[in-house]
């Protein structure tokens, strides 16, 4: 469905500037932008992804990942072709990278945001999740979606690389409550040569969101020879920290997939290397994805685990109105 599309401009000559991310495009009559489904025609800009959903389906919170927002519950998530970054390593390539061919993506049914609400209120859910792609692309849709879900008492999460402008997040005001945000890396080269983005924005969108009142956490996919170095690992460290120690950092093992498929699986001692960086940096909750393990939650304070989960899903919850029930430290999040 074709929709007109928030956040840009009109230039001269029936262009226009798209102004939802980061990159800021200049699109000019009959063309798209970097994610191939905002389109100019005849000088004003339309979303191609407005209720083309390409996946739905119903989530546990913490596979977003979400180890502090409602842990235990339902999340229905959604995604629409398209995506603003050009991932190598992109592990839902054949939805993200759709160069255009938007109507060879979805089944061809559209998917309004009335219906997205009541799917998920059947199921049982007490999320919506803009997902799996960018919903950075698909603004428009998640927008009116997620007032919907707001006044039928749902919460809205955005699993999102953070890459877009303020403009665009405070239209999120009043109905976004949780976001995981992916920090990449901490080098701008490696955004520019291997997603096709910049770091900056990305910073700037996580210090936002927090500003804002969303709950925020952050993941980084570990990439063997790219990302890993010691350095780089304690500058995302400490960066999150300065926003905030109560930021759970994910740190994710790498699959080989897409471009990577040379590329070998992250090994678990990096991984754990990565875990220490993030305590010694003074983060509270590091948790480590991909990989079997302990993914419980700890209190900050004495150590015991407050919620614990398992392969099965989550196990028992020691908190009292987000108290440790041991010691009665504050352990950070939405648990209600």
């Amino acid at each position: 469905m074709q929709k007109e599309a928030v956040c840009y401009k009109q230039l001269r000559e029936k262009a226009v500037r798209c102004d939802l991310c980061a990159h800021h495009c200049r699109i000019g009559r009959g063309e798209t932008g970097f994610c191939h489904v905002r389109r100019n025609d005849d000088g004003m800009l339309y979303t191609l992804a407005y209720g083309e959903t390409v996946a739905r389906n119903v989530d546990p919170i913490e596979k977003k990942p979400l180890y502090h927002f409602l842990p235990g519950t339902l999340s229905y998530s959604i995604a629409t072709a398209g995506c603003n970054f050009h991932c190598g390593f992109c592990q839902n390539w054949q939805i993200s990278q759709t160069d255009g061919a938007v109507e060879n993506v979805g089944d061809g049914r559209s998917f309004p945001p009335a219906d997205v609400v009541q799917h998920a209120l059947r199921r049982g859910c007490r999320s919506i999740a803009y997902t799996y792609t960018e919903p950075t692309v698909f603004f428009e849709y998640a927008r009116d979606t997620g007032i919907t879900a707001r006044e039928a008492g749902l919460k809205n999460i955005f699993v999102t690389n953070g890459f877009m402008t303020r403009q665009a997040l405070d239209m999120t005001a009043g109905w976004l409550d949780a976001a995981n945000v992916d920090l990449k890396a901490w080098r701008n080269d490696y955004y520019r040569d291997v997603c096709s983005g910049r770091i900056k924005p990305v910073l700037d969108t996580i210090e936002y969101l927090k500003q804002l009142g969303v709950w925020v956490e952050v993941t980084t996919l570990l990439i063997p020879g790219e990302n890993d170095a010691d350095a780089e690992l304690k500058g995302i460290a400490e960066f999150i920290a300065g926003v905030g120690r109560e930021i759970p950092w994910h740190i994710s093992r790498f699959h080989p997939d897409y471009q990577f498929a040379h590329h070998a699986a992250t090994p678990m001692e990096r991984l754990q290397k990565a875990e220490n960086i993030g305590r010694a940096a003074g983060l509270k909750y590091v948790y480590l994805g991909n990989v079997a393990g302990d993914k419980n939650t700890c209190c900050p304070a004495c150590g015991r685990s407050v919620v614990r989960r398992s392969a099965m899903g989550l196990g028992s919850v020691d908190l009292d109105q987000g108290r440790c029930r041991y010691c009665g430290e504050v352990v950070d999040g939405i648990w209600h």
